[in-house]
């Protein structure tokens, strides 16, 4: 990963934080999209202790899409490639919340501030290539299902099915993305990491959180997948494909729905102040 840059969002915590580690300790300039935080300064001290490059934080609330706009625009002016972009970042809100622009949190964060991102930083990343761009989902993207109507809100909120909705989303548009790219030198990959016990389950009740932290796998063998996406030569060039714990795995027969992704993909770009750009 030497000469390589990588912006990771929400890579303060979790997998991200050990997958920014590792990357950086190969070599790679290693770039957070992160709140600005005692906890961020603290994984920039955990990455920049594993030697290679100094790691860097570029403040956004992925809540905001103007935010992730700033992000985009300080990336640009700051890096002169890109070429690793790992979408990461997640949260799960037990009860309905909504972004600075009205979107169910779950759906704005999740999946379109990293659509945004990503297609904001797309002329870098084709002037970069090749390159790779790995979105990380989840297993439960395969219970779900996208209800259009539901994106800025539900009259019956219900934290799951929002969150599978979101991955779901994840998936979708990776997939999208490494069609509308191919040979473009720009490959679009997918991951479920496995049952992780991350910061990610921090608003659920306290044995809730404790049971997790027994019976799920740690971050250091879930950023496992999210690294070997990111960096292994041995994926030159692999695109379009989901990934469960390290192995190619088959995800919901709904990514194969072209037209499905197509509309989602545009009302993304409608969402997100994309379209006629």
């Amino acid at each position: 990963m030497h000469g390589k840059t990588v912006l990771i969002t929400g890579g303060n915590s979790g997998i991200g934080v050990i997958a920014a580690r590792t990357l950086a300790a190969q070599g790679a300039q290693v770039v957070l999209a992160c709140r600005d935080s005692d906890k961020t300064q603290a994984a920039l001290a955990a990455i920049n202790s594993a030697g290679g490059p100094a790691a860097a934080n570029l403040p956004v609330d992925l809540a905001s899409l103007a935010s992730v706009r700033a992000l985009a625009a300080a990336f640009e002016a700051q890096y002169p490639r890109l070429d690793v972009l790992v979408n990461n970042a997640g949260t799960f809100p037990t009860r309905q919340q909504r972004t600075e622009d009205g979107f169910e949190m779950q759906f704005g964060v999740n999946h379109l501030a990293h659509f945004l991102l990503t297609n904001l930083l797309l002329e870098r990343l084709q002037a970069s290539a090749p390159v790779r761009v790995v979105t990380v989902t989840s297993t439960l993207h395969k219970k779900g299902k996208l209800d259009f109507d539901s994106f800025r809100g539900a009259g019956k909120y219900n934290a799951q099915a929002a969150y599978n909705q979101s991955k779901l989303a994840n998936v979708l548009f990776a997939l999208e993305l490494a069609e509308r790219l191919r040979g473009t030198g720009v490959t679009s990959n997918c991951l479920h990491p496995g049952a992780v016990a991350t910061d990610i389950t921090r608003d659920l009740p306290w044995l809730v959180r404790q049971a997790i932290g027994l019976l799920f796998i740690s971050p250091e063998k879930g950023a496992r997948t999210t690294i070997m996406l990111s960096s292994d030569p041995a994926l030159d060039g692999v695109t379009g494909a989901y990934y469960d714990q390290c192995k190619p795995a088959d995800c919901s027969p709904l990514a194969a729905d072209a037209e499905l992704r197509a509309r989602l993909w545009e009302a993304s770009l409608q969402m997100t102040g994309l379209a006629g750009a």
